[in-house]
């Protein structure tokens, strides 16, 4: 494994002395937590490199940008709240209840209410982010973990580690109305931008399953083989669609890969090396890169969208877990 990294590490720097030539021309921010530090990291995606770091909660988790872009959440693990933040100063401005020990949430595409997944308590609890305000706490599998919202607004996705479910709630009565049964230990649930499909990573697994949003349904599931990496450790996390539905990405873990997929044929077409253990990524906003955060290198990759490369290594804090970009 370190001399597949070595390889990465590389690769990177080899491929940087170009990057110019790749990057938007649009900056904008990126905001990567970091695990370990309580700080979340931002980076300046023109320059690729920390402008500011914040200081957070303990073990900022989630993250993510509400009230178009100008706020900030965070899930600030260990002590079991959501903390907002003004996006453009870093200041802090408030915390929001959740359940104990939140890991990732989703927004209602109206922009009201917060959807948290609480590891702990087998809960998801919807948050009025205006009022703070706890409007409901709906029961779902154990260990829940990945949230995602429809866009049109209809459904929301929890899934549970343990229970292996993705669990589909009805936002109108706050019930669940399908469980779902998906391979070990699935993690991220990611709609495509029609509302068609969930797509959900399993990490023991080792699959995404594609789900039929009106059927709820499994109509197929996307395996990985990497030459010269062990099954075991490929491990699907983080999922990325792009608008038009025609490729997405997926973050393999210690495989220390994002793996390129035609998201209309579901067939696996590329993997690109970036960091270490590749937990989360996010598309800028003009989608011509994506930044992967490698939890146990301590930095971020960009990734060219269009040439389908690796070109740059942003050294942030310990353990980057979840990463999001602004507007502007």
């Amino acid at each position: 494994m370190r001399a597949v990294y070595r390889n990465a590490l590389s690769c990177l720097v080899v491929s940087a002395a170009i990057g110019a030539a790749t990057l938007p021309a649009h900056a904008f921010r990126a905001f990567v937590s970091n695990e370990k530090d309580n700080t979340i990291s931002v980076i300046d995606t023109k320059k690729l490199k920390v402008i500011h770091t914040m200081k957070v909660g303990q073990r900022p988790r989630g993250i993510m940008l509400a009230k178009d872009d100008t706020w900030l959440l965070v899930c600030a693990s260990d002590d079991n709240r959501v903390e907002v933040y003004d996006a453009k100063t870093y200041e802090f401005i408030k915390t929001l209840p959740s359940g104990p020990d939140p890991e990732l949430f989703d927004l209602h595409p109206s922009g009201n209410p917060l959807y948290i997944a609480n590891e702990d308590d087998n809960i998801v609890t919807v948050v009025n982010i205006d009022t703070g305000r706890i409007e409901a706490e709906v029961p779902v599998g154990v260990e829940p973990e990945g949230m995602g919202v429809s866009p049109d607004g209809r459904y929301v996705v929890n899934t549970s580690e343990t229970t292996n479910m993705a669990h589909f709630i009805d936002t109108e009565t706050n019930e669940t109305i399908a469980n779902i049964l998906v391979d070990n230990r699935p993690r991220v649930a990611q709609f495509t931008s029609d509302g068609k499909l969930l797509w959900v990573s399993a990490e023991i697994g080792g699959t995404v399953t594609i789900i039929d949003v009106e059927t709820k349904k499994p109509i197929h599931k996307i395996t990985f083989e990497i030459p010269g990496v062990n099954a075991d450790a490929i491990q699907p996390v983080g999922i990325r669609i792009n608008k038009a539905g025609t490729k997405a990405f997926v973050a393999l873990g210690p495989a220390n890969r994002i793996a390129v997929i035609n998201a209309k044929t579901f067939e696996v077409e590329k993997y690109i090396l970036v960091g270490q253990r590749v937990w989360n990524l996010a598309f800028t906003p003009d989608e011509k890169l994506i930044l992967t955060t490698n939890g146990t290198s301590n930095d971020v990759t960009a990734v060219d969208v269009r040439k389908e490369r690796a070109f740059k290594s942003i050294t942030v804090g310990r353990y980057p877990w979840g990463v999001v970009v602004a507007k502007d």
